[in-house]
């Protein structure tokens, strides 16, 4: 009777732990949370969205149009790469002007043109003034196409991702990543950065909503969000071997109270 009342505690003890370790609170879950938020009227969090400036091996689409079609044809190389109406963006990427070593791209007729540092604006303005020396009535747009970032860690669709809009936040990516798992931690999201000075490392808190006011909440061309595993997460996989030695534990006492019956009755 006592080894059974003894069996049972043990097991209502191992049961009890894996409840608390598989238990969520609210407070864990919910992004941005702040008292001063509520239903009477909106609160305002200011934050400036940083202006990207143009790198070596950025690539950029030029659109440049001009009414005389042979001339517009010349610069414009994503014509008739349109499918129901989509560029197809590995067409777009290939045949962008890149961003040399040097900062310079090369657009024909014009010949070289350095971008790196400008803003995306800054660098439309400069090849707008250069095309208007050799050609008339030509339009310029551009637009940067290598805008990618990569989610990793616990969340459903982990991946690389091209950003088309000139810019995104945390939450956007997160949400092109099918947001993250029950396993998640929301409080310990790293971003990773790079500079010129090399690889800038910052930890983001998703429950915090003076998040949106950090000038990390909007990222940059080629940034990484890595997503750690939650506490209880941790606690999962740490019951895996427990489970076996608890396992290999009972086995091994049933064993030895069979070898004791035994040895007495004999």
């Amino acid at each position: 009777m006592i080894r059974r009342k003894s069996s049972a505690n043990i097991l209502g003890l191992f049961s009890i732990i894996l409840l608390l370790t598989g238990c969520y609170s609210k407070n864990q879950l919910v992004y941005l949370q702040d008292r001063d938020f509520n239903k009477e009227y909106p609160t305002v969090i200011k934050n400036r969205r940083p202006e990207y400036r143009i790198q070596i091996n950025d690539v950029l689409q030029i659109d440049i149009r001009n009414p005389d079609p042979t001339t517009t044809a010349l610069f414009s190389k994503s014509d008739g790469q349109v499918l129901n109406g989509n560029v197809n963006p590995a067409f777009l990427y290939l045949s962008g002007y890149s961003v040399d070593d040097q900062g310079f791209i090369n657009i024909p007729i014009v010949g070289k043109v350095r971008v790196d540092e400008l803003t995306i604006k800054e660098a439309q303005t400069l090849v707008q003034t250069e095309i208007d020396k050799y050609l008339n009535n030509t339009s310029v747009e551009l637009k940067l196409v290598s805008f990618k970032i990569s989610v990793l860690g616990e969340v459903n669709n982990p991946g690389y991702y091209l950003i088309y809009n000139g810019q995104a936040n945390i939450l956007e990516a997160l949400s092109l990543a099918g947001d993250l798992t029950q396993f998640g931690s929301r409080e310990n999201i790293k971003l990773i950065r790079q500079t010129n000075e090399g690889s800038e490392v910052i930890m983001l808190d998703l429950k915090d909503a003076q998040l949106m006011a950090s000038k990390y909440y909007f990222l940059l061309p080629n940034d990484v969000l890595y997503v750690e595993p939650n506490q209880e997460q941790v606690q999962r996989s740490n019951l895996v071997p427990l489970t076996v030695v608890f396992s290999a534990l009972t086995t091994l006492a049933l064993f030895i109270n069979a070898y004791v019956n035994v040895t007495r009755n004999n």
